[in-house]
């Protein structure tokens, strides 16, 4: 990531002045952080319930409310409403200091993008006033001093997080009883993980730290919060279920709170219950939308909700009300603001329903989503998604110079980012080179190397963890090896693929049918029934109407007929 650069000098003797005299900064100085003002927003319950959270300060009692209020949706990733109730804090008492660590925070939100310019500049002045004002406590500079990590200059943003994660380790050891460093000690954990560490060591650490936490942690926002971050892994997901299915009553009033528990419910398969989630969360997003004025475009919370929508309906054979959403999204044209989770929802959710229906000669000429003021080519790997698509569909209707073509964009976007350094992204456009290549090498007559290509693709999508931003690949590697499999007429091996697939991502429509059918094609009948069986139990969707499950049910009448005569 390019070095930001540090903030205008005059603001550094503008705050040394002002600490000449009675270290309260000056109207001027606050002024300088250009801090996001006005009324909170929040879409739920008027009370705005957003958890129990309960933080000692040095500062009046009269913002003492008001503070918890601004840490829990600080807890809850509500970013741009914690700045403004921190900023409300500093306007009422400019001497709280830990209001400017509230500022700091709300400008750092790991596990999403890196702060930009801007947010940068403003958390670093925030720690610096933070550390000017008088009258602080031991405990209040630790946390100061803690966030102040994040923001050393001429450094790496991983680094900054390892930097941060270090120094909540030494705070969480000073006040083992206090709940909310031993969150954001999880927190940091999360966000200095190695992306490529499929071991999942610092997650499985942060999650050990928020279990020890008892019956403390059974309302407290970011404990629940981040128990679902620190287990979003197919071997861990199970272990945050309690907390997934608890997380938006705790917090009704955050919509990051409502769409949060869908990631867990995905990775276990439970669609029901993440179309029910995102359903809401994406009702939230768009009252916070209009809320906030955006009368001609979608807040893009809203997009990262669709995202996991539509891959819950697909899921469950439910074309209808994924198309639904898919029209929905051509329609929309602005959205604020732009974030790489945005993008890859606008270049996701097309993929996802013309692949997941096999809907070759629409993938094959698919074009990415139009929205005002967003440059494709500044994101390599959501553009990929698009390219790889229109790869496999060439491929499937045997056009292979088209694909070829379509191999040689996704060469470039993955150089593209080896440049940029984004080496996980790199990762996963290099997964799609060698899948698209296999699928090529394969309709070309070269089996071996084919199937050598397409090992190589699930194994490294295997090895690498899936990133937040999605609920799912678009097309996962060792699924399209089963698919290649049954194409070179061997349904063993293929449903061998189609198993350990389903081991990581249990209750997909497509590896349960394939499944089925790879078995039943290898003679395993009682295999066969209990694949179509799950399969139509998962898709018991109303309006359910994709031609495998009445390939499915056929083969389960045929087989009860005939065990029936015997």
């Amino acid at each position: 990531m390019e070095k930001l650069r540090t903030f205008p000098c005059i603001f550094l003797l503008a705050l040394a002045a002002c600490n000449n005299n009675n270290r309260v900064p000056t109207a001027a100085t606050i002024s300088a952080m250009n801090l996001k003002q006005g009324k909170t927003i929040l879409c739920g319950p008027a009370d705005k319930q957003l958890g129990a959270v309960s933080f000692e300060t040095s500062c009046s009692g009269q913002v003492k409310e008001d503070f918890n209020m601004a840490l829990a949706l600080l807890h809850s990733f509500e970013y741009d409403e914690a700045e403004k109730a921190f900023a409300a804090i500093i306007h009422k008492e400019p001497s709280c200091a830990m209001a400017y660590w509230g500022v700091a925070m709300s400008n750092f939100h790991p596990l999403w993008s890196p702060p930009g310019k801007e947010e940068f500049e403003k958390g670093s002045k925030a720690v610096a006033i933070a550390r000017s004002v008088s009258g602080k406590t031991k405990r209040e500079t630790d946390y100061i001093n803690a966030i102040g990590e994040f923001y050393k200059e001429n450094t790496t943003h991983r680094n900054r997080c390892i930097n941060f994660e270090k120094a909540m380790e030494k705070l969480h050891r000073q006040y083992p009883e206090d709940n909310d460093a031993a969150a954001f000690y999880a927190l940091a954990l999360n966000s200095a993980a190695d992306p490529g560490d499929k071991t999942c060591a610092k997650q499985r650490k942060a999650g050990e730290v928020l279990a020890s936490l008892g019956a403390d942690r059974s309302f407290h926002p970011g404990v629940i919060h981040y128990i679902i971050h620190s287990y979003d892994y197919p071997a861990l997901a199970a272990m945050a279920l309690p907390a997934a299915q608890k997380y938006a009553s705790v917090a009704p009033s955050s919509a990051h709170a409502q769409h949060m528990p869908s990631h867990i419910f995905v990775r276990l398969g439970l669609w029901n219950e993440s179309i029910y989630a995102n359903k809401v969360s994406g009702a939230a997003a768009r009252c916070y939308g209009e809320s906030l004025g955006i009368t001609d475009g979608h807040w893009d919370e809203e997009l990262h909700s669709m995202d996991y929508l539509v891959y819950s309906y697909l899921q469950q054979a439910d074309n209808q009300h994924a198309k639904e959403q898919y029209d929905y999204l051509r329609g929309i044209r602005k959205i604020y603001p732009e974030t790489p989770k945005v993008v890859y929802a606008l270049a996701a959710i097309p993929a996802r329903y013309v692949l997941e229906n096999r809907m070759w000669a629409e993938a094959a000429v698919l074009q990415p989503h139009t929205v005002a003021g967003i440059d494709w080519e500044k994101y390599p790997w959501e553009n990929a998604i698009v390219h790889f698509t229109r790869a496999l569909g060439a491929v499937h209707l045997g056009q292979l110079e088209t694909a070829r073509e379509e191999v040689r964009t996704l060469h470039r976007l993955h150089d593209t980012l080896v440049r940029k350094e984004e080496a996980y992204k790199a990762n996963q456009v290099a997964i799609q080179v060698k899948a698209a290549e296999a699928w090529v090498a394969l309709k070309e007559g070269k089996n071996s190397d084919a199937l050598q290509l397409m090992t190589a693709a699930a194994t490294m999508e295997e090895t690498t963890p899936k990133p937040p931003v999605t609920p799912g690949e678009v097309a996962p590697a060792r699924e399209l090896l089963g698919d290649m499999l049954m194409a070179m007429n061997k349904p063993a091996e293929a449903l061998e693929a189609y198993e350990i697939n389903l081991r990581d991502r249990p209750n997909r429509f497509n590896a349960l049918y394939s499944a089925g059918l790879a078995a039943e094609r290898s003679g395993n009948a009682a295999m066969a029934r209990s694949y179509y069986t799950q399969l139509l139990k998962t898709s018991h969707a109303t309006g359910a109407s994709r031609p495998e499950l009445a390939a499915a049910k056929l083969f389960l009448e045929k087989n009860k007929a005939l065990a029936v005569k015997m």
